[in-house]
């Protein structure tokens, strides 16, 4: 039963579950921050923020890897500190995949926990602020039980995007 897949088929398997992982991971704090801020907050931008979180899903893969890798390389403007500070680099290893997966599946994330959020009535969170609790306190004992659901949605759209993208 165990012939089926080759030692190199099994690693091939890890990474692509390995870098799935961690662009999951490393990109849900960022997508529920910002699926927080477009569902709940007016600001100048709000529209052209929305617009950088689709951008990968209207952009050529190419285009966007392309931007990363100008972004990202020893040379990009956040690789190169990044690299002359801390010795870090992403271009063309499994940290840079991982990079990239998150980055193309991060709008199907935020779309998925931006949806949750709206769902909730804002006046279950207005009423535990009217009783003394802090903002903080409110997103996390009213707002995201409510919405762990959605949050759960957007990580299995990001890791099944992170897989399609890197698999």
């Amino acid at each position: 039963m165990t012939d089926w897949l080759s030692p190199d088929d099994w690693r091939a398997l890890a990474l692509s579950l390995r870098v799935s992982g961690i662009a999951t991971l490393a990109s849900l704090p960022f997508g529920i921050f910002i699926a927080h801020l477009l569902a709940r907050r007016e600001f100048w931008g709000k529209q052209l923020l929305n617009g950088v979180v689709h951008l990968p899903l209207i952009l050529p893969p190419v285009v966007t890897g392309y931007f990363l890798l100008l972004t990202f390389g020893k040379k990009g403007f956040v690789g190169a500190p990044l690299y002359d500070w801390f010795g870090v680099v992403f271009a063309f290893r499994w940290t840079g995949a991982a990079v990239a997966a998150a980055v193309m599946a991060f709008p199907f994330m935020v779309r998925a926990i931006r949806l949750a959020i709206e769902a909730v009535d804002p006046k279950l969170e207005q009423a535990a602020a009217t009783l003394g609790a802090s903002p903080p306190w409110v997103f996390l004992t009213v707002t995201l039980p409510m919405i762990l659901p959605g949050i759960l949605a957007g990580a299995v759209l990001a890791f099944a995007k992170a897989m399609g993208e890197f698999g």
